[in-house]
């Protein structure tokens, strides 16, 4: 008996759990919601890419898809720019009995440091549903936890940590994501990601995460910011970056403890590779990299770079209330994190949980056919717990 399983929006994020969640036999597909009237009554198949009919048609209609009861939703519809409507939309979900794992909402990465108000309605809303909620992706998410915790198996000692994504901007084909940086601005112009207090509000909860795990009381927590501005004009698929306009940023919050920055969640974000080229770096060859920086005993590096083939049709494309900022294994990698976390999260007590709660395992059946062994993958005792 497989996992009754629901898609919650299907920009770039939810195309690729789409697709997992039709292909593999762990799961079956009960729903699939869209914003967009345009996407309403196409097939799953369709949708995901796939060249199959599913007999799954997506609707708009939400208490059709709920009196469906799933066990569990995978809502990746956009939450930072409309939150009062994501988690409405969570809340309703879960109040449902629906579990749910999202992509959405980045300050429910690590609940207990999200705002008090948000995480009373979502926890009342698991209450009336006896459901489940975990929220991650890449970053924040998997690179906040899942690889400091590796890292952290091998230390004597730690010093500072660091948790880090060097990337390069400068060849997305999407122009619009220059200007939560203010890419291509002078001086003193709006850069939304960079106002105060929101990478405290975005990644804030990653150093209070680490602080958790380490068991130290942070004595505070402070943001930080470097501008690069080009010593050139020139052009790359992200736009049009002018002498003197900004062209690199490195930013990140950073916890205090004992006086000193200690843990730190930190982005170094360029147009260019060869722009502020004191700042860290990806390793040569590679665009962008999630790296875990520890000072101590012994001091390490450990880098993750996603790579491998995409699929042609995941073009960037507007996608009613989320976009999709083209192809990419960074989509696939957040869509994984999520649907193979979905039987930890359906056999999890009810309420908001993080990945120090969860035993979080890998997806079954991810080798190709050819190579399975057709003994019966170990798994959960049962696919489903009851709610009642």
């Amino acid at each position: 008996m497989a996992y009754r399983v629901m898609q919650w929006s299907t920009g770039g994020v939810g195309k690729q759990a789409l697709r997992a969640l039709v292909e593999s036999s762990d799961f079956e597909l009960v729903g699939v919601y869209t914003h967009r009237d345009a996407r309403v009554g196409r097939d799953a198949g369709e949708i995901a890419a796939l060249g199959i009919e599913t007999g799954i048609r997506a609707t708009s209609d939400v208490d059709a898809l709920l009196a469906l009861r799933p066990a569990c939703v995978v809502y990746t519809s956009t939450g930072e720019t409309r939150p009062r409507q994501a988690v409405g939309e969570i809340a309703l979900i879960l109040a449902s009995g629906a579990n749910v794992v999202s992509s959405s909402m980045m300050n429910l990465i690590y609940p207990p440091a999200a705002h008090p108000r948000t995480i009373e309605t979502l926890a009342e809303a698991c209450g009336r549903g006896g459901s489940t909620l975990f929220t991650s992706g890449i970053d924040p998410g998997f690179s906040g936890d899942a690889l400091p915790l590796a890292a952290l198996q091998i230390c004597a000692r730690v010093d500072v940590i660091r948790v880090q994504e060097l990337a390069d901007y400068g060849t997305h084909p999407d122009r619009s994501w220059a200007t939560p940086y203010g890419f291509g601005q002078p001086e003193g112009a709006p850069a939304p990601i960079l106002e105060p207090g929101v990478p405290t509000l975005f990644w804030g909860g990653m150093v209070i995460m680490l602080a958790d795990i380490l068991g130290v009381e942070l004595e505070g927590r402070e943001e930080f910011c470097e501008r690069w501005y080009a010593p050139e004009t020139f052009e790359v698929p992200l736009g049009h970056i002018e002498k003197g306009t900004l062209a690199a940023v490195r930013f990140g919050v950073a916890g205090i403890v004992g006086g000193a920055r200690r843990l730190i969640a930190e982005h170094v974000t360029r147009t260019r590779p060869d722009m502020a080229p004191h700042w860290p770096r990806p390793p040569v060859g590679t665009r962008s990299v999630h790296r875990v920086a520890i000072e101590g005993l012994p001091s390490l590096t450990l880098d993750l770079h996603l790579g491998g083939e995409t699929r042609a049709e995941d073009g960037g494309e507007e996608r009613g209330g989320e976009r999709d900022g083209g192809g990419g294994a960074g989509l696939v990698a957040t869509a994984m994190r999520l649907v193979n976390a979905i039987p930890a999260v359906v056999a999890a007590p009810p309420g908001l949980v993080t990945p120090l709660e969860l035993r979080l395992g890998t997806g079954r059946n991810l080798l190709a056919p050819r190579w399975r062994s057709s003994a019966p993958a170990s798994g959960p005792e049962g696919p489903q717990r009851s709610r009642t």
